[in-house]
């Protein structure tokens, strides 16, 4: 297990508290349940105690109405050929009247565990070497499996979860949560801040990824930055927002002019009147406070924006991400594969990476020219069946192409209905299309969409819903 960085040291390692771990767990029960929620037998350094307590481990589970001790574990190592692999009699013997206290079991584990994996660092410190000086490997390739391996061991420093958990414990587990949702309210997810949306979906859950598709106009980029805003603004959850496609100062001027609703093209033009002036600086000290935080690198690489997102989840402690848009994010493919297999693979990456960093992820996706003039369907995201097949929630949006509503408050003649106002700008009817929702129901929702505020707002509901 030594590297080159330790050539001659012995690996980290407390002798005394592996000797007290074992002595511990078979003296007591309370000590055996303790010990193993926090170790597996490669925790121990020497092979001998490793083998101990494995056998521990399978002897529970082959004789879980048995009491572990003394007895118990010498006779099952004698009759597995395992005796003189663990130190012979006497030294198992040994391990239990040397034990100061069962009650410190927890404590002698944990110091296990830290020396575990400061021997688990070296070697990945060894590895990170010899792949360093490997030039046949990308360096952006190691520098991201460096980091994927440097998060997996930071998430397993404290006790670890890859256990199968019985259905009697997970019973009571979900039953206390679905109590606690109907006394507060479903707090597990993030809410979009559209009440419709919301109580559909139950919010965007931890590990979801959660795709947006819709053809160029329609408003894909307006309704990622609605939902940003109302989270990070409004309620204070800490969001993260990339953009491939946008600066990060043209997606304050969209924010600025939804948040203040002051129109978006006298922002543009700095033909500003005095009472638009108020409102955005009132605006401006909402968002001051908001917790958004924006990365606008143009063809972003696929590593660096997994990287930057694992560097927003440890330093801000995001808990949703935006990605606008999967169609300009770099997977530095080789340029001879096909581009549905280059989406594939960034569709694969996002999803792992919601999972890895336990927080939904939406992208925005374009849909094909097959869906212009039409309501889009699964079928019709760009380029991959596999973001389909990823994701856990698809939404769709579509509008008709009506009339430039931008420079009127009254609609383009007096033959048209006029359209519906609020806040004093028009709204244009689109359709939000929940077509697919892996552990929920699918629907459409009308909302309306303020080209000049550039943002989405409800409409309120007919009296038939």
């Amino acid at each position: 297990m030594a590297s080159n960085l330790s050539a001659g040291r012995i690996p980290p390692h407390n002798d005394d508290a592996e000797r007290a771990v074992l002595g511990a767990v078979m003296l007591s029960s309370t000590a055996f349940s303790e010990v193993t929620e926090v170790l597996r037998k490669e925790d121990f350094y020497k092979p001998g105690h490793q083998a101990l307590f494995d056998a521990i481990l399978s002897f529970h589970q082959e004789h879980s109405s048995q009491t572990i001790d003394l007895i118990t574990i010498t006779e099952y190592l004698r009759s597995k050929n395992q005796l003189d692999l663990c130190g012979g009699m006497a030294y198992v013997v040994s391990l239990t009247s040397d034990v100061p206290t069962t009650a410190n079991a927890i404590y002698y584990a944990n110091i296990v565990r830290s020396h575990s994996l400061r021997r688990v660092l070296l070697e990945l410190s060894g590895k990170i070497r010899e792949d360093v000086f490997d030039e046949s490997q990308d360096i952006a390739s190691v520098l991201d499996e460096s980091e994927r391996k440097m998060s997996e061991l930071q998430s397993s420093s404290g006790t670890f979860t890859d256990k199968y958990q019985e259905s009697s414990i997970l019973v009571n587990k979900t039953v206390d949560r679905l109590m606690e949702r109907a006394k507060h309210g479903n707090k597990d997810g993030v809410k979009s801040g559209f009440q419709q949306l919301d109580e559909m979906t139950g919010g965007f859950q931890p590990s979801e990824f959660i795709v947006i598709g819709a053809r160029p106009s329609v408003g894909k980029t307006a309704f990622a930055i609605s939902m940003a805003m109302d989270m990070a603004i409004h309620r204070k959850v800490p969001v993260g927002f990339f953009s491939a496609e946008m600066t990060s100062m043209a997606i304050m001027e969209r924010i600025l002019s939804a948040e203040a609703r002051v129109d978006s093209k006298r922002i543009r033009s700095a033909i500003l009147r005095s009472q638009d002036m108020v409102s955005i600086v009132d605006a401006a000290g909402r968002i001051y406070e908001g917790k958004l935080y924006i990365q606008d690198t143009p063809n972003i690489k696929l590593l660096d924006l997994r990287s930057q997102a694992r560097r927003m989840k440890r330093e801000r402690d995001i808990k949703i991400l935006f990605i606008d848009y999967i169609g300009l994010i770099n997977p530095e493919a080789n340029p001879n594969v096909p581009r549905h297999e280059q989406v594939a693979e960034i569709s694969r990456s996002l999803k792992a990476l919601s999972r890895e960093l336990q927080i939904p992820i939406v992208a925005l996706s374009q849909v094909s020219r097959d869906a212009e003039g039409k309501e889009p369907n699964l079928a019709n995201l760009r380029d991959s069946g596999s973001v389909e097949q990823d994701a856990d929630v698809v939404i769709l949006l579509h509008r008709d192409r009506l009339a430039d509503l931008s420079n009127t408050r009254e609609g383009k003649n007096g033959n048209e209905p006029s359209p519906q106002i609020i806040h004093g700008y028009p709204v244009q009817e689109t359709k939000v299309i929940l077509a697919k929702q892996r552990n929920g129901e699918t629907g459409i929702i009308t909302m309306g969409f303020q080209n000049q505020l550039v943002r989405f707002v409800e409409l309120e509901r007919s009296s038939g819903s």
